[in-house]
């Protein structure tokens, strides 16, 4: 099956690098408006995936910048829910891609796939990514990161404990009946939701969070007013937490630092915990 390229007009000009000793560095001065801006700075194009492209996950679909004069990007591969699809993880998708990333977002090889089949799926997008994919020379195979959503949640957080090597790992409200947490190295910045009936944060974000002794960078913010299905949709509080982390870790890129560290003050959160300094 071919696959199909779809060019997304997301910015009005081609980002001006700042002056900076970090080779990773992308992108213009970070605002608050920048990083919560619906389309970042960067000129965005998708390529859809098909089912059979690669062994070990489904189908899923690529967003990436179409500028590459700055360099390569790092990577990231998000999965969704039980009984979910990519469409529910999408809008991810072209909200990091813009923020200068190559963004992977997944449809499970089945819809109740537990967490330890979500983790296989996503490192084999990660491999099919930097080597096969129609962007693999976009990426920096050095510089890659972990997301997902409930059971995809809980897979990132197994994906990170199995995969030390990755730069950072987001799970967004996880659910997981194994906590590797103590395994994890990676920096990680764990979501929840104050209403979240279906995985709580007393019985999920938070013991996870708390299990991550071995990881010196790692943060835990539970949303106001929010459930479980709050990640499925565009929310600023979630892009401006996300872009910064995987800035900072994936990128190196200590201007992002300011939206970090001290630990802001948030009326969108309940809790907000992020070590500091990082």
């Amino acid at each position: 099956m071919a696959i199909v390229a779809v060019v997304m007009a997301t910015a009005l000009a081609t980002p001006a690098q700042a002056d900076s000793d970090n080779p990773y560095e992308r992108g213009p001065v970070p605002t608050l408006e920048s990083i919560t801006a619906e389309t970042g700075p960067f000129a965005i194009a998708s390529v859809t995936v098909p089912a059979g492209s690669s062994q070990g996950f489904n189908s899923g679909t690529v967003y990436y910048p179409t500028d590459t004069s700055e360099g390569t990007f790092g990577a990231i591969v998000i999965m969704p829910g039980f009984l979910a699809s990519q469409s529910d993880i999408a809008w991810y998708g072209p909200r990091l891609a813009s923020q200068g990333f190559v963004v992977m977002t997944l449809n499970t090889n089945a819809l109740w796939d537990f967490p330890a089949d979500r983790s296989r799926q996503q490192l084999a997008a990660l491999t099919y990514l930097t080597a096969q994919s129609t962007v693999k020379n976009r990426i920096d195979p050095g510089r890659l990161a972990v997301m997902g959503w409930s059971m995809g949640g809980g897979g990132s957080l197994q994906s990170a404990a199995s995969t030390p090597s990755l730069k950072a790992a987001i799970p967004l409200a996880p659910w997981d009946l194994s906590n590797v947490s103590s395994r994890i190295t990676v920096p990680t910045m764990i979501f929840g939701a104050d209403g979240d009936t279906v995985a709580s944060v007393d019985d999920f974000a938070r013991p996870f969070y708390n299990g991550l002794a071995n990881a010196p960078d790692k943060s835990l913010i539970v949303l106001k007013n929010t459930d479980h299905f709050t990640f499925t949709d565009p929310n600023t509080t979630i892009a401006q937490y996300s872009v910064s982390w995987l800035k900072r870790f994936v990128d190196n890129d200590t201007r992002y630092d300011q939206f970090l560290c001290p630990t802001p003050n948030d009326p969108n959160t309940v809790v907000l915990q992020i070590t500091c300094p990082l």
